[in-house]
């Protein structure tokens, strides 16, 4: 199911800490980064703490700058980001800042849960969600793209919450303040918990962008894990989106399509890249990709194919079509944006090749206008070739 954006903010001291373990919160930012803060949840359609940040930190989680509440009323949005607080137990406290202030407010829980803070957030106008026996993040997830609309969710913590998405697979990125301090209390609260992470120790996330800010340094990384089996992960929509921009650099044909792929292994590791007609006029973009990886290459059977159009399953111009060049590589997991139209084959099913040989096909819709784009010049009565 579509999610929304998925963007986790911190700001940590040198030793990884969230705060040390005093009464009072420990402020790492300075105004540089505050005022920077403020921005990013300008710009958000929702902004979510866990409770025990609630409980902890007491935060308001407002848009402090008029002019950016202006400008998000001009464009016809709210002046405030929707609030969202997450709680196994639904123990809320009605007092707390986060209800009193602000915009529209939601909290995700449990059956059990909701029981409870129905009866503690009574007349504060507070959406309250179940979405099952368990916290299900993938439920709350679609819960806030489908029905309240939310496309941009900020996350501010704490660690716990970070952990659990950023171990699901689920954080599309990471923006992390990095402050000129130690705190050096074995108990202070860091941000990542230990546990198992996407691809392991040794995968790496990408970073994208480093800067000064203030007395800090902003950091912003990307995940580059791909999923496991049938269930996606965000970097699932980075890598596949890379692929979608891949199909916009074929030479133009009017006689077959345009498509990029990308072959990523099981840590991350990106091992090819290649479009349609990039090596000669009939090359597919699957196979212009794998011929690039050794065929004994031994990290091929646990990779990830994504590919912005279907593999094909029938193909005139080569003794083998790309579903089964992908199959004798040994990869069994296929991430596509769009399932092959009767443009040039009919019924094509690239996708029941792969599955029916034992491969995981997860389709990722929200990326198939990009891949479309390339080929919106093709004439549905032509041949493949």
């Amino acid at each position: 199911m579509p999610h929304p954006y998925v963007l986790l903010s911190a700001a940590v001291s040198l030793d990884g800490r969230l705060d040390d373990t005093g009464p009072e919160r420990l402020l790492l930012s300075g105004p540089a980064d505050f005022d920077r803060v403020d921005e990013v949840r300008a710009g958000s359609d929702a902004i979510l703490v866990g409770a025990g940040t609630l409980r902890a930190d007491n935060p308001r989680l407002l848009v402090n700058s008029a002019e950016r509440r202006a400008a998000r009323v001009a464009a016809g949005r709210p002046a405030y980001p929707l609030k969202v607080t997450v709680s196994g137990t639904g123990d809320l406290d009605p007092t707390a800042n986060f209800w009193s202030t602000g915009g529209e407010k939601v909290v995700y829980t449990t059956d059990d849960g909701a029981v409870t803070a129905v009866e503690a957030l009574r007349g504060l106008g507070v959406d309250v969600v179940s979405v099952g026996a368990g916290l299900d993040w993938r439920a709350v997830l679609t819960h806030l793209h489908d029905v309240r609309g939310v496309r941009r969710l900020m996350v501010e913590g704490g660690g716990r919450v970070h952990t659990q998405l950023l171990q699901q697979g689920l954080a599309d990125e990471l923006q992390l303040a990095l402050a000129p301090l130690v705190v050096g209390q074995p108990h202070a609260p860091k941000l990542f918990g230990d546990g198992p992470y996407p691809g392991g120790p040794r995968s790496r996330l990408r970073l994208v962008e480093t800067r000064p800010v203030g007395d800090v340094v902003l950091m912003r990384y990307v995940p580059t894990v791909p999923g496991t089996g049938p269930v996606p992960s965000a970097a699932d929509h980075r890598w596949l989106a890379l692929a979608c921009e891949l199909a916009a650099e074929c030479p133009p044909s009017r006689t077959a399509f345009s498509v990029g792929a990308v072959v990523v292994a099981a840590d991350g590791t990106e091992l090819a890249r290649g479009y349609s007609r990039e090596s000669d006029p009939v090359a597919h973009a699957e196979e212009a990709a794998l011929a690039k990886i050794a065929p004994d290459d031994p990290r091929l059977p646990d990779a990830t194919v994504y590919s912005s159009l279907e593999p094909c399953a029938h193909r005139a111009s080569r003794p083998a079509p790309c579903a089964r060049l992908i199959l004798d590589a040994g990869v069994r997991r296929v991430v596509t944006a769009w399932r092959e139209p009767d443009t040039f084959v009919a019924a094509a099913d690239g996708n029941g090749l792969l599955t029916a040989e034992g491969a995981d096909v997860v389709v990722l819709p929200d990326h198939e206008s990009a891949a479309k784009a390339p080929n919106r010049h093709l004439d549905r009565h032509q041949n493949r070739g």
